[in-house]
């Protein structure tokens, strides 16, 4: 029997546009970085990801997602934990350059687990 390494659950808020790539993709994968955004920043707890989704991603694109994924926690344990505000604003900062050896690491599908709407 083959021994799965240990992960570490993460989450990503994001838009529509950047949820129809990752379903294109099999949920498999997160989709290049634009020019603009050079590093990946998946959070590590669900509580500060939907407050992106909903206090950032629902009034500038209208609707706002949180996914959750297992990675590698190997892996992860590469990138030092960013935090960028209160106690509980812990990112992973990963260089865009790095994303297509990160979507390697991921360990089953990318999930929804939030949907964010304007009321």
């Amino acid at each position: 029997m083959r021994h799965d390494p240990a992960t570490i659950l993460l989450y990503r808020p994001v838009n529509q546009q950047e949820l129809d790539l990752i379903a294109a993709s099999g949920w498999q994968e997160f989709p290049p970085r634009l020019p603009e955004q050079p590093i990946f920043y998946p959070v590590l707890n669900e509580a500060y990801a939907a407050q992106i989704a909903r206090d950032w991603n629902v009034p500038y694109y209208g609707v706002g997602y949180v996914l959750r994924f297992a990675l590698d926690a190997d892996y992860a344990a590469l990138f030092p934990v960013q935090n960028v505000g209160d106690r509980q604003h812990d990112e992973l900062w990963v260089p865009a350059e790095e994303l297509v050896e990160f979507n390697q690491h991921i360990q089953g599908r990318i999930e929804i687990v939030s949907i964010f709407k304007p009321e």
